[in-house]
């Protein structure tokens, strides 16, 4: 379908591990297969042994590549023609736009004003389209991009709310199971809940025995309250530093996965995650984003009881601005 008449991509009832296995597939050769890195520091300050899956060494430097290169690459002929559209404050934005470079796809991307600068630099720099909007002046995101995508009839592709999104994600879970035996635990961020999604469906099948535990910050929590409720929450104003893991609400899609597959929603504040940020850069000599050092906050803090265990963590993203970096990590106590 072209032009004012194009749909957006098929939404399956759900996400499977096999087309997790699918989606590895496609990504094969184009996705890096990012390291998992260990410490016998962090091991002493968690006291467990401490897995981490580098999301931030894949390309566009989030795991949000795989997802985006994954639902692209099961598009029609007739839907590439059409382009696609998405919305997200920078990884999503930055992983659309680059699968659509390597797929010879035009892509339009609503972003907030406000977002990183290097992560608006990126999207651009990538060819896509950038479009901003100010996200105090009431109109969400999705809302902007659904109504441009009625206009160009593009194929919306959302940042976590899609089950080829989140077997996409699930692959970087994969490869870690792949290359680590005998885990406990899986520690995953939960924004939309992408990525906590696809590691619940891999881990359950591969070790329907260990936990996956979901990690929020305090102040943008919709997944822990939907978790606790058994139903879609909404946060009106999410607030944290870690701004990949401010969506309002979870979707559809992942919140049928969280609420089937996922043990635990662990909540963490601003100054647990930027102590974590401070130990991954200092310590570790590792650039993370805010968001991709959430998941590993409630082991250094001990808040997740796994001591003595075998834990993976998924850090998902080192787009960070070195600036406001720096200024975070100079707020001690804050």
């Amino acid at each position: 379908m072209t032009g004012a008449n194009a749909a957006p991509a098929a939404r399956p009832t759900g996400p499977t591990f096999s087309d997790v296995l699918a989606a590895a597939e496609r990504l094969g050769g184009v996705a890096h297969r990012t390291p998992v890195m260990t410490s016998r520091t962090l091991d002493e300050a968690a006291g467990c042994q401490v897995f981490l899956k580098c999301e931030n060494f894949q390309r566009v430097g989030a795991f949000k590549f795989r997802g985006a290169y994954n639902t692209l690459c099961k598009l029609s002929e007739q839907e590439r023609a059409a382009g696609v559209i998405t919305y997200s404050s920078g990884n999503h934005a930055q992983a659309v736009a680059y699968a659509a470079e390597l797929l010879g796809i035009n892509a339009t991307v609503v972003m907030p004003a406000d977002a990183p600068p290097i992560k608006l630099a990126a999207t651009r720099g990538y060819g896509a389209e950038v479009i901003t909007y100010d996200p105090e002046g009431g109109e969400e995101r999705e809302m902007i991009a659904r109504r441009i995508q009625a206009e160009r009839g593009q194929v919306m592709v959302p940042p976590f709310d899609h089950p080829d999104v989140i077997a996409g994600q699930g692959t970087a879970t994969l490869e870690l199971l792949q290359e680590v035996e005998g885990l406990d635990a899986m520690l995953a961020p939960c924004g939309g809940g992408g990525s906590l999604s696809g590691a619940a469906l891999v881990v359950k099948h591969e070790l329907p025995h260990a936990k996956v535990i979901g990690v929020e910050p305090q102040g943008s929590d919709c997944g822990s309250r939907a978790f606790r409720s058994g139903r879609i929450e909404t946060v009106a104003h999410p607030t944290t530093m870690a701004d990949g893991l401010k969506p309002k609400a979870l979707g559809e899609h992942t919140f049928a996965v969280i609420h089937s597959h996922v043990d635990e929603m662990l909540t963490v504040s601003e100054e647990q995650i930027r102590v974590t940020l401070d130990f991954l850069w200092n310590r570790m000599k590792m650039v993370v984003e805010p968001s991709g050092a959430v998941a590993l906050a409630p082991l250094l803090h001990r808040k997740a009881g796994l001591e003595g265990r075998r834990v993976g963590v998924l850090i998902t993203g080192g787009n960070a601005d070195i600036a406001k970096v720096a200024d975070w990590l100079r707020m001690e106590g804050a």
